[in-house]
């Protein structure tokens, strides 16, 4: 038996325990919780086939009353003396993919990003489109392409077309950029034709990660009217292995900017979903941004009401994120078309001017939020870099 080492600073205290799937070597990948620096092996801890299983899509589909006595059941354990077999260093462990995700929707929740975007690709018109403050605008990605923190970013190729050319050409993406989002994963699935009101969130949202929605803005520009994004964002979609609880974050709970107009019926609910998460973006390993999620205009309680409300089916593994996290100051802009205005402002990376992604390039995005009694909660780190694309013959 062993009695695991937790600084009293530490993102990953008691009070965190986020759930992983992890391997050593020569073992298959299995369910642990993270404590400190340390993944604790749940198939030893708790003796519970379900953790045995290279996903949490078990697990998380038995619904709230399991999961908070299996935290609450963890946290004793790991207080006092656990086996020694239980407990792997964390630089020993590799991450997978924690999730077996079954949809994914990413959303455009944050009032100064849509704005932002809005300026610079409608100059002559209102920055926000009629719709955006009745609704959560969203719009469906690639679940296929949804991959964890680590894994590299095949340059993608495709159409793109600039404003002074006659007719597109074919090619890798010039203007490769990220999105410093958080995602949220479903749990308790929801029946088709019935729908989810924001107050039931916490009945079927499991917990939180962060992401990276890399996005190819010059073939997203070329291609996303009338119907929006399609080849400019699903190629890849990055998520942090490690996954927050709901639970850990009630210290986190505020309310949301004032929403005005009032939102219709089925978007209102009693219960605080608004999140006070600060995240850091590092480009090169120069931090250029620190985005404040506490700014987001909508909820994740309404943005999966609205997913719902036309009777759209929520399943186990659905991960759904928030867009683009952006506060008031460019040094809180989560995209880089925005932080350099489009390309037009240069932000100084490594000793380079850099606008969009080069390859070699490796993105670091990470977040923590308010804990109890003035701690924090890490959600860990998503990483990509970014490679070249592969050769094309045509």
């Amino acid at each position: 038996m062993t009695v695991l080492d937790i600084p009293v600073d530490s993102l990953f205290g008691l009070d965190n325990l986020p759930y992983g799937v992890f391997s050593t070597e020569g073992t298959a990948p299995r369910v642990g919780v993270r404590v400190a620096d340390h993944v604790v092996d749940l198939t030893i801890l708790l003796d519970d086939e379900v953790f045995a299983q290279p996903s949490l899509n078990a697990f998380m589909a038995r619904g709230p009353e399991v999961w908070a006595a299996t935290r609450s059941r963890i946290s004793e354990l790991v207080r006092g003396e656990v086996p020694e077999n239980a407990v792997v260093d964390l630089a020993n462990a590799t991450m997978h993919l924690p999730v077996e995700i079954a949809d994914y929707v990413d959303f455009y929740a944050s009032e100064h990003h849509a704005t932002n975007l809005g300026r610079l690709f409608r100059p002559d018109s209102a920055p926000l489109m009629p719709n955006w403050k009745h609704l959560p605008v969203g719009y469906h990605g690639r679940s296929s392409t949804v991959i964890v923190s680590g894994t590299d970013i095949v340059r993608p190729r495709g159409q793109r077309k600039a404003p002074d050319e006659a007719t597109p050409t074919f090619g890798p993406s010039q203007r490769l950029d990220i999105e410093a989002e958080m995602g949220f994963l479903v749990g308790v699935p929801s029946t088709i034709g019935d729908s989810i009101t924001p107050d039931e969130f916490a009945e079927h949202v499991f917990g939180v990660v962060v992401v990276n929605d890399w996005s190819a803005r010059d073939i997203q520009a070329w291609e996303y009217v009338p119907l929006g994004p399609f080849l400019g964002k699903s190629f890849a979609t990055s998520i942090s292995p490690w996954v927050v609880p709901l639970a850990a974050l009630a210290a986190a709970r505020i309310d949301t900017p004032a929403q005005d107009p009032q939102p219709l019926l089925y978007l209102r609910g009693t219960e605080k979903w608004g999140l006070d998460i600060d995240l850091t973006v590092e480009w090169n390993g120069q931090v250029v941004s620190r985005p404040p999620y506490a700014q987001m205009y909508w909820s994740p309680a309404q943005m999966l009401a609205h997913t719902t409300v036309n009777g759209a089916a929520a399943s186990t593994g659905d991960l759904f994120a928030s867009g683009t996290v952006s506060g008031a100051g460019r040094d809180e802009r989560g995209a880089f078309i925005e932080l350099t205005w489009g390309g037009k402002e240069p932000v100084q990376v490594a000793g380079r001017s850099s606008t969009f992604l080069e390859d070699g390039d490796e993105v670091a995005i990470t977040a923590s939020a308010v804990g109890p009694n003035g701690a924090r909660i890490g959600f860990g780190a998503v990483r990509g870099r970014i490679v070249p694309a592969h050769p094309s013959d045509r």
